[in-house]
C-alpha cells in the first residue's frame, strides 16, 4: 500500500524458527528410569501430552476472478487470515471510504464463514481499516469478495494500487442457534450491564 508518506508494504516477511533436538534417556539411566530432563510421556488427551495431529485445513473452493491476481495466501506457519488484495487502484481521501474488489469468489462448506478483518500494519501505519469490520462472508454467497476500506486519517489520503494487500479473511466454523422464546430469561451476574458498564472509559476520557 502507498500512503503520501510512499510507504508501501508489499510482499509477505519471512520467519526463521531454531529448532532442538532432544535426548534420550540411554544405558542404565535408561534401564532404572532415570530422569533423563525430559517431562515424563503422557496418554492421549491429557494435559500435556505430546503432539497431537492437527485436523486437515477446511477445503474452500476458488474462483480467481483476475488470474494476473494472486490466491488468497497465508504469510506465515500458523496465521489465522489469508491476504486479500485489491483488483483495482484506488485513493482514499481523508476520512473517505471505498469498497475495493478482491478478485477472488469461494463457496464455504455448510457450517462455515468467512470474515474479512484489516491488516494490522495498515490500520496502525496508516489508520486504514474496515468499516464493517469483521465482514461476513456467508456459506450460500458466491459473489467477489469486495472490502469497504475507511481511511481515518483526517489529513492524508492513502493511494492503494492493484495486487496491495488489504485485508484478511479468517475461515473459521460457526452454529446455527435455534432461537427458544421464553417470558423471562435467567438471572447473571452481569445482568444488563453494557456499553462501557465494566469501566475503563473514564481513564480514557480524561486528560
Amino acid at each position: 500500500m502507498n500512503a503520501t508518506s510512499s510507504t508501501h508494504p508489499h510482499g509477505p516477511g519471512h520467519s526463521r524458527s531454531d529448532q532442538a533436538a532432544a535426548g534420550t534417556p540411554t544405558g542404565a539411566a535408561a534401564g532404572r528410569g532415570e530422569s533423563s530432563g525430559m517431562p515424563p510421556a503422557s496418554h492421549p488427551g491429557e494435559v500435556g501430552s505430546g503432539p497431537v495431529t492437527a485436523e486437515p485445513p477446511v477445503e474452500v473452493l476458488l474462483l480467481r476472478l483476475d488470474p494476473d491476481l494472486p490466491a488468497p495466501a497465508y504469510a506465515h506457519p500458523g496465521d489465522a487470515g489469508a491476504d486479500l488484495v485489491a483488483r483495482v487502484d484506488v485513493v482514499l481521501p481523508p476520512q473517505g471510504r471505498a469498497t475495493v474488489p478482491t478478485g477472488v469468489a469461494i463457496a464455504l462448506p455448510d457450517g462455515y464463514a468467512a470474515f474479512v478483518h484489516p491488516r494490522s500494519g495498515l490500520a496502525a501505519r496508516h489508520g486504514l481499516t474496515i468499516v464493517n469490520a469483521p465482514g461476513t462472508v456467508d456459506a450460500g454467497y458466491r459473489g467477489e469478495i469486495a472490502v469497504t476500506l475507511l481511511n481515518t486519517d483526517a489529513e492524508h489520503p492513502i493511494e492503494l494500487h492493484r495486487g496491495d494487500r488489504i485485508a484478511q479473511l479468517v475461515v473459521q466454523r460457526v452454529d446455527r442457534a435455534r432461537f427458544v422464546e421464553v417470558e423471562q430469561l435467567p438471572g447473571s451476574h452481569r445482568g444488563e450491564g453494557g456499553f462501557g458498564s465494566s469501566g475503563g472509559w473514564k481513564a480514557a476520557r480524561t486528560g
